[in-house]
């Protein structure tokens, strides 16, 4: 984000001006912006306010009102989907947000949803008769080697 002119500058460019001089004439001896400096000038002559004024602005999350209430439905249900929080949202509070949006906001209230990793079998006995059985494979599909099922050819 730029930064605001300098005080000395604001300063500079207003005096000119109540002395005497047109805005736009001080504006292009000072090398700043028509528009700006007839702003800086109508506020001080306004208000009397010559310093800069804070840049920019907080961006809220629309979510952040319903804070409780995703926090609680999660509490109840911890393995709601994102998809499901999105239906929730909108049929009980007739919040509509993107899925990013709702991602990136539990992202910051200290929830992720991975995906778990699968667990070792209990037992190192085969649960298929297809396995089971000497020289069957037990899988349907075959890939190549470094291929896995989604990047190998049809």
């Amino acid at each position: 984000m730029p930064q605001p002119y300098s005080q000395d500058l604001r300063d500079r460019v207003i005096e000119a001006a109540f002395s005497g001089k047109s805005v736009r004439g001080s504006a292009a001896q000072y090398n700043v912006g028509v528009a700006t400096a007839i702003v800086w000038v109508r506020r001080a002559r306004e208000s009397g306010e010559r310093s800069a004024r804070k840049q920019g602005g907080t961006k809220r999350c629309k979510l952040e009102a319903h804070r409780d209430y995703l926090l609680g439905l999660i509490g109840e249900t911890p393995d709601l989907t994102i998809s499901e929080l999105l239906e929730q949202l909108a049929a009980e509070r007739d919040v509509t947000v993107s899925r990013s949006t709702l991602w990136e906001y539990l992202a910051r209230c200290g929830l992720t949803f991975k995906k778990r990793l699968p667990t070792r079998a209990s037992r190192p006995a085969p649960t298929s008769p297809n396995v089971a059985k000497t020289g069957s494979n037990g899988n349907s599909t075959l890939t190549r080697n470094g291929s896995s099922s989604s990047t190998r050819p049809g």
